[in-house]
């Protein structure tokens, strides 16, 4: 896969490319027996995952911070498939309480969970602390997944082991990932205002979403659990995600127009690495157009990778012994 194959669309090895929609890439896929939640699943992109998945016969729990947005989004989908099974569970991936809140709520609920697709995400935003008081886009786009899928993790091994069926985690990473700080992930300096830099924050926290899959991907592997975990770069696509520098993203569409994609095509690389039974065992792999890709050398390091999952952990822990 390359320049050219984004541009015309060809597809790769896997039979499908950039111009690939989530329905193609599920056709005739039956998940009727999968339990799946998807992060941010009330817009953009996530929104498209929820609905084709869902039409595919998939329980989906949308994990959303608001709820009513989320409730009108589940309703417009049942217009257009009445049998659809979709939840609605509240989470705010900036708050490590939110977060404990939906895990409890969700494991209470006696379901199953069979794949947990990473999400949501904020982009570009302005200099500020989450709640827990950790700067915003590493906050919400890294730590929250991070917490939230050690604290599923359980429920989905039990689910792989009592059904037999591959678990699988997906990251929503982006190619973003290749802009960041100097030194990969700044450790010592992650809320630091003054070396500030929105674009490369957003690069750092989405080299997060690789490494933490990619360790997490290796520590499962080491314990033999039915689980794979891999992360997609979904391409460029004009959402809400962009708000915060809509005027600039316009302007780059307008000189790049034939490298964005539709919504359609955008979630197509989750929902293929999300059920696709071609990719049954695959794991620790990066996917962009629904094929495999390199990554960065930063994304692709296993020692930063281990030092950020003991960073996190760390700080996560830190964080929780706080609120007692």
């Amino acid at each position: 896969m390359g320049i050219l194959s984004l541009i015309t669309g060809w597809p790769g090895s896997s039979g499908f490319g950039s111009s690939s929609t989530a329905e193609q890439v599920t056709d005739s896929i039956d998940a009727s027996d999968l339990t799946i939640i998807i992060t941010g699943g009330a817009s953009g992109i996530g929104l498209e995952t929820t609905r084709v998945l869902a039409m595919r016969g998939a329980h989906v729990i949308i994990a959303a911070r608001n709820t009513k947005a989320a409730n009108q989004a589940k309703q417009a989908i049942l217009e257009h498939h009445e049998h659809a099974k979709i939840d609605v569970l509240e989470l705010d991936l900036s708050s490590l309480k939110s977060v404990k809140a939906f895990a409890d709520t969700f494991k209470a609920l006696n379901l199953p969970l069979n794949i947990l697709i990473n999400n949501a995400g904020v982009m570009f935003c302005p200099y500020q602390l989450s709640q827990d008081g950790i700067e915003m886009q590493f906050a919400t786009n890294h730590l929250g997944h991070f917490h939230l899928t050690n604290l599923l993790l359980d429920k989905m091994k039990e689910t792989s082991a009592t059904t037999g069926k591959e678990g699988r985690i997906v990251n929503l990473s982006s190619v973003a990932h290749l802009y960041t700080y100097e030194e990969g992930i700044k450790f010592d300096k992650i809320n630091d205002k003054d070396s500030y830099s929105d674009k490369k924050t957003y690069g750092q926290s989405k080299l997060g979403n690789i490494l933490h899959a990619n360790e997490l991907s290796r520590r499962l592997k080491k314990e033999g659990a039915n689980i794979t975990v891999n992360s997609v770069h979904p391409g460029l696509i004009m959402t809400d995600l962009m708000r915060h520098s809509l005027l600039l993203m316009r302007i780059l569409k307008l000189f790049s127009y034939i490298l964005w994609k539709n919504v359609p095509q955008g979630a197509a690389t989750s929902c293929y690495v999300a059920v696709h039974p071609g990719l049954k065992g695959v794991s620790g792999k990066y996917f962009l157009d629904c094929n495999e890709y390199p990554a960065s050398n930063f994304a692709t390091d296993p020692e930063l990778a281990k030092k950020l999952w003991d960073y996190s952990h760390n700080l996560v822990n830190t964080l929780e012994q706080s609120y007692f």
